[in-house]
């Protein structure tokens, strides 16, 4: 540094060396980082648990997803709820899985066939009004609760057999129930069922599943739990889902979406969801069990769904008892093509008594 003196000549000065300002050293700046980014989830998931807790309701009245009587009766599976209307031949209807899954998922077709029918829907274990406790919920759970259903409609003095009608993963369920006890199902439908992708193992172990263990104990622990499933069950997050499962916005039935948040937003409505999003209510024996059915079987399916594909029909496509249907539309044909659906229904219903 050159200082200027008096007689106008320069010198040097000796620079003094300043201080470094820096809070902290260069050592420490990494662990300071490391620090930051492990806290900010942390901070982030407490955040948000208060939130949850002063601003999401996680009791929200819940009515009738359906017309007619409501009842309820203790089975295998536990206390089980079902919706009942109608006189006529038993049908049974069987909703699917999702985070906010209930029996108004077939509802255009409950109020369809009540005219005509005795017609029985089912609020799975884990969903409607059924018991939601904290349990192992697997497709042996579902397969019973169903086969419960069957012994609770025969106590009614119903006629066995039965007509069964089940949406997506439910369609694994009743195809399970079927294959233990045939004599109890006259025909099935299978609506854009899953477990005909060649993306997963079809032909595995008896009783098999994808479950993995460390997700779900991932999804069920205490810390992010509930959390998880309240941001999962928001109002955009439902309506993102239902959008994959309709194939637009503009298709979705609003009084399901309605009731998919009221249905999520119950005590205990996180323990069902948890095992099918962690895979554990996804069989990987059912190309075993769909290929053991032996009566009329009706597989609707709408190729704008984005939950499920078909690559491997072909291993049934062929069968005399078996009948594949594309529809244009998302998954849920039934209430985006309803006088369409109940008409082929209706012929379904003809060919499979034929087919005795």
């Amino acid at each position: 540094m050159l200082l200027a003196r008096a007689d106008g000549h320069y010198v040097v000065a000796k620079e003094k060396h300043m201080p470094n300002k820096s809070r902290f050293s260069q050592k420490e700046r990494p662990s300071l980082l490391s620090k930051t980014l492990i806290l900010s989830p942390l901070a982030a998931v407490a955040a948000w648990n208060i939130y949850r807790k002063l601003f999401i309701p996680q009791a929200l009245p819940l009515p009738p997803a359906l017309p007619g009587e409501r009842r309820v009766f203790q089975g295998r599976a536990g206390k089980l709820s079902y919706y009942v209307a109608g006189d006529g031949e038993p049908l049974l209807l069987i909703h699917s899985i999702n985070a906010g899954a209930s029996s108004y998922e077939v509802r255009p077709i409950f109020e369809y066939f009540q005219q005509s029918r005795r017609v029985y829907a089912l609020d799975l274990p884990g969903f409607g009004f059924s018991e939601r406790s904290k349990r192992h919920y697997s497709p042996r759970l579902y397969s019973d609760a169903i086969l419960d259903m069957i012994d609770e409609i025969q106590n009614q003095g119903d006629q066995i057999p039965v007509d069964a009608l089940a949406l997506s993963l439910g369609a694994e369920f009743l195809a399970r129930a079927a294959v233990a006890q045939p004599d109890v199902f006259r025909s099935l439908v299978l609506m854009t069922p899953t477990g005909f992708s060649d993306r997963y193992q079809r032909y595995g172990p008896n009783n098999s599943t994808r479950f993995r263990p460390i997700l779900h104990g991932f999804f069920a622990s205490p810390l992010l739990g509930r959390s998880f499933f309240d941001l999962l069950t928001t109002k955009p997050s439902i309506r993102y889902f239902l959008n994959k499962a309709f194939g637009s916005y503009e298709t979705i039935d609003q009084g399901l979406e309605g009731y998919d948040y009221l249905s999520a937003h119950q005590v205990g409505a996180e323990h069902a969801p948890f095992y099918f999003i962690s895979g554990g209510l996804f069989s990987t024996d059912i190309g075993h069990i769909y290929e053991a059915l032996d009566l009329p079987v009706w597989v609707p399916y709408g190729v704008k769904d984005a939950f499920t594909s078909f690559e491997a029909i072909d291993t049934l496509q062929d069968r005399p008892l078996w009948l594949f249907e594309a529809f244009d539309c998302g998954g849920l044909i039934h209430f985006e093509e309803p006088e369409l659906f109940i008409e082929k229904y209706k012929r379904f219903f003809v060919r499979s008594i034929l087919q005795q």
